[in-house]
């Protein structure tokens, strides 16, 4: 085991179980207790290190000590130990700073598979989907979130839609209703000479 591998171990614990005596440079019990829940739980890797930053910075890490365990680059150390100080920790969880995420293949075939298939097999209350409700089902699988216009270009370039299309209703031509004929289905008929 390396040390730096040991180090972080025990930060890792020092930080989840809130021992440490430099703890509460710049942030209240209750930010660190509702970071550390956050940390916890399932949320993107991207974010825990935004937390895991945070809570070093706190604990008076150089942003060094802080890329070493992370396992980040200085900008970002140094980007969210300043928003510590500057009090703005509560910003972890505002979405990803730079180019907005592009819709993958393997999120395209899932939403391909969602639009062909009723919300009520996925527990749903309603049985057509809106784009705002594929984007929020979408965000609880990925991650990420897309907004409901991008979910309707995305619909569009595959050919698909949201909307219901009407049931087919008889041609009418000229006062003429034309309907697929049926067979009676009794063996009787009458016989016209």
């Amino acid at each position: 085991m390396s040390h730096s591998y040991q180090e972080k171990q025990v930060l890792e614990y020092q930080l989840l179980q809130g021992k440490n005596e430099s703890f509460g440079r710049y942030l209240t019990n209750f930010q660190k207790k509702a970071l550390m829940k956050a940390m916890q739980s399932d949320i993107d890797l991207e974010y825990k290190k935004r937390i895991q930053i945070i809570l070093m910075a706190d604990m008076g890490k150089t942003q060094a000590q802080i890329c070493r365990l992370v396992g980040c680059s200085r900008e970002m150390a140094r980007y969210w130990a300043n928003l510590t100080k500057a009090g703005l920790a509560h910003k972890w969880n505002e979405p990803l700073a730079g180019r907005p995420r592009t819709a993958n293949e393997k999120y395209l075939l899932r939403l391909q598979e969602l639009v062909g298939r009723s919300p009520r097999d996925y527990g749903y209350g309603f049985s057509s989907w809106t784009a705002q409700w594929l984007s929020k089902h979408l965000a609880q699988e990925f991650g990420f979130t897309f907004s409901d216009r991008h979910i309707h270009r995305l619909l569009k370039q595959m050919g698909l839609s949201t909307k219901q299309k009407p049931p087919l209703k008889p041609q009418i031509s000229g006062g003429i209703t034309i309907r697929d004929l049926q067979v009676p289905e009794s063996s009787e008929h009458l016989m016209v000479n």
